[in-house]
C-alpha cells in the first residue's frame, strides 16, 4: 500500500535543499569547489555537516544541484510549450534569452569556480555533460523540429542549429569569464543582438539596386 505525499513535507525538503544550496553557491563562488569541503557549507548555511548528506550524497552532487538549477532544467519544457503557444517566436526567443543572460549573470562567480573544474575533470565533464546538457539538447532539438514541421522556422538541420544556439550563449559565457571588457558592460544588451542575428540575420534589409 503506498503512502500518500506529504505537502507539507515536500514544501520543508525544497526550502531545506534551498538553503543548503545558496550557501554552496556562496562558498563555491569563494573558495573555488576544489578547496570548499562540505562543513564549509554547512557552517555557511547555519547547519550541522550530517544534515548536508541527508539531502545531498557529497560535494559533487551539491555542484550538480547547482547546475541543475542554474540550468533551469525543470522549468525549459513548460516554458518551451509556451512559447511555442505564443506562436511569436521572435518575442518568445527574445524575452527567453533575457532571462536566461540575467540568470547567467547573477551566476558568473559560480561559473568561474565550477567550470574548469568539469574541463578538467572527466568524471565531472561526463555527468555534466550526461545529466544536464544532453537531455537540455535534446529538449531544443525537439522544440526547434515543432518549430520546423509547424511553419514557424524554415526547413534547417534542427540538431545543428540548437547546438549553435546554445554554444552563442556559451560562448559569450567564456569570452565575459576571460575578461572581456566589452561582454561585460554589455551584457545585457546580448540578448536582441542575438534576437537580430538569428532572426534577421547579417544582410541589409534592403538590397542595394545592381547596375
Amino acid at each position: 500500500m503506498s503512502s500518500t505525499p506529504d505537502p507539507l513535507r515536500a514544501q520543508i525538503t525544497q526550502a531545506r535543499r534551498t538553503q543548503i544550496l545558496d550557501a554552496a553557491t556562496h562558498v563555491f563562488a569563494e573558495n573555488g569547489y576544489h578547496r570548499t569541503k562540505i562543513k564549509d557549507i554547512a557552517k555557511a548555511a547555519g547547519l550541522g555537516t550530517g544534515t548536508i548528506y541527508n539531502y545531498f550524497t557529497n560535494k559533487e552532487d551539491l555542484l550538480f544541484g547547482l547546475l541543475d538549477r542554474l540550468n533551469e532544467t525543470e522549468q525549459r519544457l513548460p516554458a518551451f510549450e509556451q512559447g511555442f503557444e505564443m506562436g511569436d517566436m521572435r518575442s518568445f526567443f527574445g524575452t527567453y534569452l533575457q532571462h536566461r543572460f540575467s540568470v547567467i549573470g547573477e551566476s558568473l562567480d559560480l561559473f568561474r569556480a565550477a567550470l574548469p573544474e568539469i574541463l578538467a575533470n572527466t568524471t565531472l565533464r561526463t555527468r555534466y555533460y550526461t545529466t544536464i546538457i544532453e537531455p537540455t539538447t535534446q529538449l531544443g532539438e525537439h522544440f526547434f523540429q515543432m518549430l520546423i514541421d509547424s511553419g514557424h522556422f524554415r526547413t534547417m538541420d534542427a540538431q545543428l542549429s540548437v547546438r549553435a544556439v546554445a554554444s552563442s550563449v556559451m560562448g559569450l559565457l567564456v569570452l565575459y569569464l576571460l575578461g572581456d571588457t566589452t561582454i561585460a558592460e554589455r551584457w545585457e544588451d546580448l540578448p536582441d543582438v542575438l534576437t537580430t542575428l538569428f532572426f534577421d540575420g547579417l544582410s541589409p534589409d534592403e538590397a542595394p539596386a545592381s547596375g
